[in-house]
């Protein structure tokens, strides 16, 4: 019987999971996937925001593969060589095979003069505090801002920007955590600025999500055309792939003046470039460089400059994966090495190791596109499943792992504590007139899992 561990129950750690038990080419495959938080699902929980409930149902077809009688889910494993957490070499030794799936739990930086002034975040973290990570602090974010500057054209900035200008009547239904709730309640943000260093042909936003910012019944979304049209896409369109072509007929309809019945409004602006944060103890505001298509898919500075006032700044120019402590990783990349899912140590393959999801190519593509970089790792492990059979891990390596893991004082989030979890915040939605609402922090979700309500 392989038995393998899967560290990450994300969209790429259950669609490995899932391949490994619906194939016919090893029998008896059994896995445990392994997650540092009590909860499962990854960014599906943690990272798409609440109202997008079609895409959050995904956690349905999750839940399928996890519930699986060949798949074992264990929360609260945290993997890496501190103390208290399970080392890569020892997850080795308990299993046949270890498959990493952690994502990319870091944001990019902009390198840029002011940008760790209070008032200047990550678009991550406050996609976490909205989302009710537990590692966000419930209060992480008062928002007296009157104007917010999104640095970013994709559709994390399209998410966060949609947020800010929803009222909070039209968030409550969701599973906002009710901290957040209030503090966007209280919310004095009247203008939202996403700003793009390129132009409209250029951003990565789908269509779905940005039409959802021009229906917005609170907000009016608004475009420069005379900043746009510097796009030579702007006016013909023609030669555009069809999802850049209906994203530029979108921006095309926002060339407008603001609706006054709308009380929020939001700028899309193109062709600036961050240069500089600017404040004295905050952030009062955001200088941009003015640019210009370079002919050559890129832009060049003009030397000119526009500051747009902003209280709040959130960056979203992308995630980056975070080494963890036992494997090797490529700083440039901000990847595991690897050949087809296998996991590299100085150039070779290490037997029993293997990576799947952003961890191993970069934080590209949709929630699908998981899928099918899941199966092409699972396809090498079981093509490895010969010599890694040879191997003699313990009979029950979870009995092992919960042992090691009681010796430091934590306890695991077994299915059940999951279950737990999810009885709990429908309780909680329940007591604050609500549906649903997440728990934020570590202790009420440890709590939650172990019974305590």
């Amino acid at each position: 019987m392989l038995r393998v561990a899967v560290v990450g129950s994300g969209p790429s750690g259950v669609f490995t999971a899932q391949a490994l038990v619906q194939q016919e080419t090893v029998p008896g495959v059994t896995v445990d996937v392994l997650d540092r938080l009590p909860c499962p699902y990854g960014l599906v929980r943690y990272g798409v925001a609440p109202d997008h409930e079609k895409i959050k149902s995904l956690q349905n077809t999750l839940r399928t593969s996890l519930e699986h009688p060949g798949i074992t889910f264990l929360g609260n494993v945290p993997v890496g060589e501190a103390p208290g957490e399970i080392a890569p070499g020892r997850l080795r030794e308990l299993y046949h095979a270890v498959v990493y799936c952690v994502g990319a739990a870091s944001a990019r930086r902009l390198g840029i003069p002011g940008e760790d002034l209070p008032g200047s975040f990550s678009a991550t973290d406050f996609v976490s505090w909205y989302s009710a990570h537990p590692d966000s602090p419930p209060d992480g974010f008062a928002l007296p801002a009157r104007s917010a500057v999104v640095i970013g054209v994709g559709n994390v900035a399209v998410d966060v920007a949609r947020v800010l200008a929803r009222g909070a009547d039209e968030l409550a239904p969701t599973d906002v955590p009710h901290a957040a709730l209030a503090a966007l309640a209280e919310s004095r943000v009247t203008d939202i600025h996403m700003v793009g260093r390129r132009g409209p042909a250029q951003a990565k936003f789908t269509t779905k999500e940005l039409r959802e910012l021009g229906a917005l019944p609170g907000a009016s979304a608004l475009v420069r055309a005379e900043e746009a049209a510097l796009d030579p896409a702007w006016d013909d369109t023609s030669g555009l792939p069809g999802i850049t072509r209906r994203n530029v007929e979108v921006l095309r309809g926002w060339a407008r003046e603001p609706d006054p019945a709308r009380g929020r409004r939001i700028h899309v602006r193109f062709f600036l470039r961050p240069v500089a944060l600017l404040g004295d103890g905050a952030v009062r505001a955001v200088r941009f460089e003015r640019t210009v298509p370079d002919g050559a898919g890129g832009v060049r500075g003009t030397g000119e400059f526009e500051d747009i006032e902003a209280q709040l700044v959130l960056r979203s120019v992308g995630y980056r994966g975070v080494p963890i402590a036992g494997l090797p990783f490529d700083a440039a990349s901000g990847t595991v090495p690897h050949a087809a899912g296998r996991v590299l140590r100085d150039g070779a393959p290490s037997p029993g190791e293997y990576v799947a999801g952003w961890i191993k190519r970069g934080p590209t593509g949709v929630i699908g596109t998981n899928r099918p970089c899941a199966k092409e790792t699972v396809h090498s492990l079981l093509a490895d499943a010969g010599p890694l059979l040879a191997r003699r891990p313990p009979d029950d390596p979870r009995a092992a792992l919960r042992a090691a893991l009681r010796a430091t004082g934590a306890e695991p989030v077994e299915w059940p504590g999951w279950l737990g979890i999810e009885a709990a915040e429908t309780e909680l939605g329940r007591s604050l007139g609500r549906r649903t609402v997440k728990i934020p922090d570590w202790e009420g979700l440890l709590v939650a899992a172990r019974g305590g309500g």
